[in-house]
């Protein structure tokens, strides 16, 4: 496999951004309709970006789940993942939000050892510690109007996505990327169209254009991603992930001409030093291994 640092580099934060974009597509539809519903209509303009090229390309066969239990588990993790991140982006600044949603990679690694009984040093786990105590600290209600019961479903979304992670490294052992995203996404899709149905909110005409390019935006985000890792080493891309509070902050400033506190800046600092840190740590130790 070819060595393009650079141009993973420059996939990686090319997909970030998009993603950002995404984010904001969903924050301004969340302001009209139910997060659950959103979680829906998301989900079913991702599918056909998945399956039709697939499908048109004979390779209809790699979308076949080989464990369908698995399949199951991880699209009700993306409902908690889906339905807390846009609870709090529709109260929350975007910068607000991914500040907090950025605990994930730690909760990740800490999860990796509880659960998949991988080594994690006492650095690590001190860095896990220091980084959910930066989490706690954009926790804290203050004056400013921080909504602390939004930035609570941040963090639920944030654990939901490192279970998510790690029942992504065992099912991957078994099944197909394709399968694995279009199985999870159509089981999130359903489930999160079946709860949000009582109080389903009739989708304007305008916003169908902006359902439309969530699928879009979606889809050229994904390929950016696997473009990312195709070209360069995990090690070397993973920090560029945490771009997405620039992008965040861009956004709202442009967008909604709002700007995150200094709690939230120092709270997020503590956790992406935190989480650059484990990076490095594990980088280290792999090649000395």
């Amino acid at each position: 496999m070819p060595n393009r640092p650079l141009r993973g580099i420059a996939f990686m934060t090319a997909a970030v951004a998009v993603f950002a974009v995404m984010d904001a597509l969903l924050k301004a539809l969340t302001a009209r309709y139910p997060p659950l519903q959103v979680a829906a209509l998301r989900g079913a303009a991702s599918l056909p970006f998945i399956a039709l090229p697939l499908l048109l390309s004979g390779r209809a066969a790699t979308l076949m789940p080989r464990r369908p239990g698995m399949h199951l588990l991880r699209g009700l993790l993306m409902v908690v993942v889906m339905g807390g991140f846009l609870y709090a982006v529709r109260s929350l600044s975007l910068a607000d939000a991914y500040s907090i949603f950025l605990t994930a990679p730690l909760m990740v690694t800490a999860l990796a050892a509880l659960v998949l009984h991988e080594h994690v040093g006492w650095r690590r786990w001190l860095a896990i510690l220091i980084g959910l105590g930066g989490a706690l600290v954009m926790l804290r209600p203050s004056a400013s109007g921080f909504a602390t019961v939004a930035a609570i479903g941040a963090l639920v979304a944030a654990l939901g996505y490192a279970c998510n992670a790690i029942l992504l490294r065992v099912l991957t052992r078994t099944d197909t990327t394709a399968s694995v995203a279009l199985w999870s996404i159509a089981v999130m899709t359903v489930v999160a169209a079946a709860i949000a149905l009582p109080a389903w909110v009739t989708v304007g005409r305008t916003d169908i254009w902006l359902i439309i390019a969530l699928g879009v935006v979606g889809a050229v985000a994904q390929m950016c991603m696997i473009e990312a890792f195709r070209a360069a080493p995990a090690s070397v891309i993973a920090p560029f992930e945490y771009s997405a509070l620039f992008w965040g902050i861009c956004i709202d400033w442009v967008v909604w001409q709002a700007l995150p506190t200094l709690r939230v800046l120092a709270g997020g600092g503590i956790v992406i030093g935190c989480g650059l840190y484990i990076i490095w740590r594990e980088r280290e130790l792999t090649m000395r291994r």
